[in-house]
């Protein structure tokens, strides 16, 4: 790049007379800088970056003076501004001075929701506080410390808001905080249960707080140990899992949980190990009563009978589930009676879902509106493990989890893209961090209309994803594009394959997350005994690729002057390659983008095969080059119609359009997927829309 005037141009140009010349000889044009000559046309960032670049030269900058708080420098070595804030620690184990240090032990204060439940606890060797015993020590939700978060930066003169309301993760809510001459500890988003369902599942409880757990013991480089709070509430011990409630107790006192080193105590007493952080820009609370701290809780919605005696849930034997369409001609006040005399919470469901749609969520009937009806209904039925229900209420409430959007910020920093909508429908591409209100607006409008419990189930597929690819990323090797309808269409057909009386909503939280790890984990045994049209629908419906699969895309494009086509969607050779680079990540989502308009996932992984074979094809013979576009769809019917025939003549089995066949058939192998598409590809060939460059070939030297 050349300085014209001492300004840097923003960019350079082909001038329109000389296109046609650049497209056919590459290079061959004169690249004009764009117009420098006015204000208008300063690239200030680029000019900015020129003279810092100058005076650095020169010696009449220093590097310091760029980066006061030396964030260029190991944690360990940059200043220590201020011991009101938590800073990185300063290792002496090792070179590496960011790392998690090996002997790290993570604090646990156990809060009991009530005193009777803390008696309970103690009962069975569990020591615990309630919230008036940590006093004057205040516990608060990660909602209070978001809007505490709010009071950052804002500056009326500069127009700063603030920061945004976006709640914490685990990391943040394992520090103790001085605010306004208080102190307070935050129990993290996982005991949060305003506004969601999860909690309502003990054992996905327990198997995110072990996550939480790992994260910390693998992420934490602060000064100071973390303290994680945990929040125990009266509903935890209820049903059947009380006992695998007790053994994570239990594990906390041994002082190891799956191999993390824990020390349960008074958090009176970890205060002095743990990590302070001041929040010197809230001077005071402006408003009192939006910051409540959690409370005690006096009247609990049941009784103990004693203190060994634990509630448990009766069974319900009614599970009705109504015709629909007979119920849409039913009157408003047929369906209410029809609602009181019901026993079944399907059919409770499916009554409150009509009235909600004809009536709306204000209506009253006998003094309760439909929209606290349903928040009734969420409890019953989570109280008694009906999933479907639970999920179906919960859509119709419009609920959303407080920690999706951390969840979406962690899978987009490991450099995944995100889609959000129903398998076979519309889907909207998520590539930045956006606010909880908007996601609500985008999985409601993408989700309601097609699958009313995808709008809910997506988001604990989300949660699941965010924490299980911050520990496990490897499991998400060649997947560029999370499509969650696409995944939760790879869940259906795993587990139509085990049992297909089961449907996905029926499924408890934990076995949804189950599932979910089981289709991204290969377990080679369980992967060697599906189908070839199985794994095709598995890895498509996952968007997965192989390791070099897109560089393999470039290198046929750089050979194919017409583009490659697919399902009805070009991609240009130019200006594709005149504009990205081969591993530009924004090619590699041009591909998904094309790869996108496919429909079937068996038949996407397919086209992701032939896409290898003409890639090895050419890549063996450097000479050939397509003369005219690749019809990728074209070379797959060719070799559908080529095992159509071999099939007839050697079986005896009569053609279909069904391509379900040729899917299932393994690729590797004699008279397999991957030579019938060779052959369709080398009957282009002949066929003329390969060429043989004979430049090279015949060039003397």
């Amino acid at each position: 790049y050349s300085i014209s005037g001492l300004l840097l141009p923003q960019y350079f140009f082909i001038p329109a007379d000389q296109i046609d010349r650049e497209r056919s000889r590459p290079g061959s044009a004169d690249r004009i800088p764009s117009d420098v000559g006015s204000t208008k046309g300063i690239f200030l960032w680029g000019q900015s970056v020129y003279f810092i670049s100058q005076l650095l030269v020169k010696d009449l900058l220093n590097v310091n003076d760029l980066d006061p708080i030396r964030r260029h420098l190991p944690a360990s070595e940059r200043p220590k501004v201020n011991s009101r804030y938590s800073s990185f620690q300063r290792a002496h184990f090792g070179k590496e001075s960011e790392i998690t240090p090996p002997d790290l032990v993570l604090q646990v204060v156990l809060i009991a929701e009530s005193s009777r439940l803390q008696q309970l606890l103690a009962t069975y060797g569990i020591q615990t506080q309630t919230p008036h015993q940590v006093e004057p020590i205040q516990i608060w939700s990660p909602k209070e410390l978001s809007r505490a978060y709010e009071y950052l930066g804002i500056n009326k003169k500069l127009g700063l808001t603030g920061r945004p309301k976006r709640p914490f993760g685990v990391l943040s809510t394992s520090k103790i905080y001085r605010v306004c001459g208080a102190t307070v500890l935050c129990y993290p988003l996982l005991f949060e249960v305003v506004d969601f369902y999860m909690a309502q599942d003990i054992s996905i409880v327990i198997d995110d707080l072990k996550n939480d757990l790992a994260f910390l013991s693998k992420c934490w480089k602060l000064a100071g140990r973390p303290t994680f709070c945990m929040l125990i509430r009266e509903n935890n011990i209820r049903g059947k899992n009380f006992s695998e409630f007790l053994e994570l107790l239990a594990q906390f006192k041994s002082g190891d949980v799956d191999g993390i080193r824990v020390r349960v105590g008074r958090l009176q007493t970890l205060i002095s190990s743990a990590c302070i952080e001041h929040l010197d820009f809230l001077t005071t609370l402006p408003d009192q009563s939006i910051f409540q701290p959690f409370q005690e809780s006096n009247h609990g919605r049941f009784s103990f009978k004693s203190l060994t005696d634990i509630p448990t849930v009766l069974e319900l034997a009614d599970d009705t589930v109504l015709n629909e369409q007979e119920l849409k001609v039913k009157a408003t006040w047929d369906l209410i009676q029809m609602f009181k005399g019901a026993e079944s919470l399907t059919a409770q469901n499916q009554i409150l879902k009509l009235l909600l749609y004809r009536e709306g969520p204000n209506y009253h009937f006998e003094g309760v509106p439909l929209s606290r009806r349903l928040e009734q209904l969420v409890a019953k039925a989570g109280l008694h493990k009906r999933w479907e229900v639970v999920r179906c209420c919960s859509a119709l409430l419009h609920k959303l989890v407080d920690s999706l959007a951390p969840s979406i910020t962690s899978i987009l920093v490991r450099g995944k893209h995100l889609t959000v909508g129903v398998f076979g429908h519309e889907e909207e591409v998520l590539d930045k961090p956006v606010s909880p209100n908007e996601i609500k607006n985008i999985l409601y409008s993408k989700c309601m209309a097609h699958d009313t419990c995808q709008a809910v189930l997506q988001q604990e597929l989300i949660l699941a994803i965010g924490k299980h690819i911050a520990t496990s990323p490897d499991a998400y090797d060649g997947i560029l594009k999370i499509r969650i309808g696409w995944f939760v269409r790879a869940m259906e057909m795993e587990l139509e394959q085990e049992d297909e009386h089961v449907k996905i909503e029926s499924l408890s939280p934990y076995q949804v997350k189950q599932l979910l790890l089981s289709i991204l984990v290969h377990r080679s045994d369980e992967y060697d005994l599906r189908t070839p049209l199985q794994r095709r629908q598995l890895d498509g419906a996952l968007s997965r690729v192989p390791k070099d699969f897109y560089e393999r895309v470039w290198e046929i494009l750089e050979r194919t002057p017409g583009g490659i086509k697919v399902a009805g969607y070009l991609l240009p050779q130019q200006p594709t390659l005149s504009d990205m680079t081969m591993q530009e990540l924004n090619f590699s989502l041009l591909v998904e983008q094309m790869l996108s308009k496919i429909v079937d996932p068996a038949y996407r992984q397919l086209m992701v095969e032939a896409f290898m074979v003409v890639s090895t094809i050419l890549r063996r013979n450097p000479e050939l080059v397509f003369h005219q576009s690749v019809n990728m769809d074209r070379a797959i019917q060719d070799a559908f119609e080529e095992f159509q025939k071999d099939r007839s003549r050697l079986d005896g089995h009569e053609k279909q359009d069904d391509m379900r066949c040729f899917f299932n058939t393994m690729p590797n192998v004699k008279h397999g997927t991957t030579s019938y598409i060779i052959k369709a590809v080398v009957k282009n060939l002949l066929d003329g829309d390969i060429k043989v460059s004979m430049e090279d070939m015949c060039c003397i030297s």
